[in-house]
């Protein structure tokens, strides 16, 4: 399949006027067309497409239609179907009344051809440089940033669900694949027990009963990756996903032992089983991950989304989501701040100050986003959790006067300290001061200081830049003036909302964190549409809601 890039058609005049008498204020997928016009190009989807072959169907337009899909959180065959029957959508498409449309699987191969060649950020892209050259969205000014959990497109599994499963699907590819090979090994046992999906059997009822059923699982799992790594065995029966995810999930899930010469398996204890950044929680989705927050955990992603939130009754411009990253749930969300800000100086639209939650805030962060991009990091730091600080009647490290120059520290009794000496604590560049034992062992307020009984009283400092940083931003934060700034973060809840409740984004479409993330950016990109449509309509993004009561109480004052 190739593509010729060519401008899209203009709006068929029978089109223009079913539409304009089927929809005379106008809707979404119209408005669209007519204030921001060919939106997508074909030529910035070319390199995705072949040169030679039979045209294809234009790219730009199957852009259009991917994200009106998300504007309502159609299925790929309801998309479809609406280019076929629905006049708002040939409109903004430009298509004659009578176009037959296309099968709905021309979707799924578009969207694959934007991952295999690195486009799957253009869409959103296309949208902000238009919005920019329009005056819409520009750099400087607020943004921010806030996430929400992404639960995979696969069913949760307990952990003997979860191996039984993984060797159920390692048994059922190489059914397809190799079934002269496999023939031999299954046995009558082996159908019984795993000719089915897990979630069609009841567990074993005792704990006594699933060790027992583990470890059979165990054993026959170790029996079929034996005989597909052994010698007669083909080589490319190792290189199928489902057989080398099995593979990857014994060896995490469990180890073999020799005693008094016969093997035994067993589970892994929970401290021998990998980190959870490492390991697979499920067979048909080697990316997800088990992840937790404030209390909630989940099988699958997260997803950040960054928007703009310059006041609105002072700019006159709509709150427009600017940048959209997908990670495993693992992942903390400070480890996302600097992906950030690369994102948006790539697109020129690096804001002046960054709001977000403290998730996203570290003493790093805080000073890197400043000298590295010019933006500040507006969120609050998390407290000193030093026994001084939570007891609050001991004497912190705020207690103590740095000499930064003469490399010294006074404590509050007027003792220096003996010892300065640079480390390296969790990969970070620290400082720890010691004072000298003997004048803290006969300190008069000893006891407020430092519980050693050995030594003297022990600090450890962040580098100066940092130190500095961190002890403004701790002061500032608790200030009138900094929480009336700091309210605009509150604003992010609405779009994560809106984002759950429009497209649907807390629940993953697809299987793997690629098209997970692709699915993520259309629905930015919707959900942008959909924020111009209402500030295009001067309509708000929700309506008013007054209960019955309320209403019956405004009428009798009336």
């Amino acid at each position: 399949m190739s593509v010729q890039p060519r401008s899209w058609p203009a709006v068929p005049e029978q089109t223009v006027v079913v539409a304009r008498a089927a929809f005379p204020k106008g809707v979404l997928a119209i408005r669209v067309r007519d204030e921001l016009g060919e939106l997508f190009a074909d030529e910035e989807f070319a390199s995705a497409f072949g040169v030679r072959g039979r045209p294809g169907i234009s790219p730009g337009q199957l852009a259009l239609v991917t994200v009106l899909q998300f504007t309502e959180n159609l299925t790929d065959r309801q998309a479809a179907i609406a280019v076929r029957g629905r006049i708002d959508w040939k409109y903004g498409l430009g298509l004659e009344l009578t176009d037959p449309g296309f099968d709905h699987t021309v979707l799924t191969g578009f969207r694959q051809r934007l991952l295999d060649h690195g486009l799957e950020e253009r869409v959103l892209a296309l949208l902000l440089a238009r919005l920019g050259s329009l005056g819409l969205v520009k750099a400087g000014g607020r943004q921010r940033t806030d996430s929400t959990q992404v639960l995979a497109a696969v069913r949760s599994l307990n952990r003997l669900e979860f191996i039984a499963e993984t060797l159920r699907a390692a048994l059922e590819a190489l059914a397809a694949a190799a079934p002269g090979w496999l023939t031999p090994l299954v046995d009558e046992e082996w159908v019984k027990r795993y000719g089915a999906r897990m979630d069609s059997y009841r567990l074993p009822a005792g704990e006594d009963k699933r060790k027992a059923a583990a470890a059979q699982v165990a054993a026959d799992g170790f029996r079929l990756l034996e005989a597909a790594w052994a010698t007669s065995a083909p080589r490319w029966l190792r290189e199928l996903p489902a057989v080398a995810t099995m593979r990857t999930v014994w060896i995490q899930q469990f180890h073999r032992t020799i005693a008094d010469g016969r093997q035994e398996v067993a589970w892994r204890e929970e401290k021998d089983l990998p980190p959870g950044r490492m390991r697979l929680s499920s067979p048909y989705d080697s990316d997800a991950r088990y992840g937790m927050k404030r209390g909630l955990g989940w099988e699958g992603y997260k997803v950040h989304l960054t928007e703009t939130c310059d006041d609105t009754t002072a700019t006159g411009l709509p709150h427009l989501i600017t940048h959209v990253a997908t990670t495993d749930a693992t992942v903390t969300d400070v480890e996302l701040v600097e992906q950030v800000h690369t994102g948006l100086d790539r697109r020129g639209l690096l804001p002046g100050e960054h709001v977000v939650d403290t998730g996203y805030t570290s003493a790093e962060q805080l000073v890197a986003a400043k000298r590295d991009f010019g933006i500040t990091l507006l969120g609050p730091l998390r407290a000193d959790v030093s026994r001084q600080a939570r007891t609050g009647s001991g004497l912190d490290r705020a207690a103590f006067t740095i000499d930064w120059d003469n490399q010294r520290v006074t404590c509050p009794q007027g003792v220096a300290s003996t010892i300065w000496s640079t480390c390296n604590e969790r990969g970070r560049a620290s400082i720890v001061v010691r004072f000298p034992a003997a004048a803290c062992h006969a300190c008069p307020v000893r006891a407020q200081c430092t519980t050693s009984t050995r030594t003297g009283r022990q600090l450890m400092l962040r580098p100066r830049e940092i130190h500095e940083a961190v002890e403004q931003a701790r002061t500032e934060q608790n200030t009138d003036e900094w929480k009336e700034r700091y309210a605009v973060r509150a604003g992010v809840e609405g779009t994560i909302h809106q984002a759950v409740a429009v497209t649907g984004i807390r629940r993953s479409r697809y299987t793997g964190l690629a098209k997970t993330n692709l699915a993520n950016i259309f629905a930015a990109t919707a959900l942008n549409l959909i924020r111009l449509n209402a500030w295009w309509t001067a309509s708000p993004l929700d309506r008013d809601r007054t209960s019955h009561l309320a209403r019956l109480d405004l009428t009798l004052t009336a």
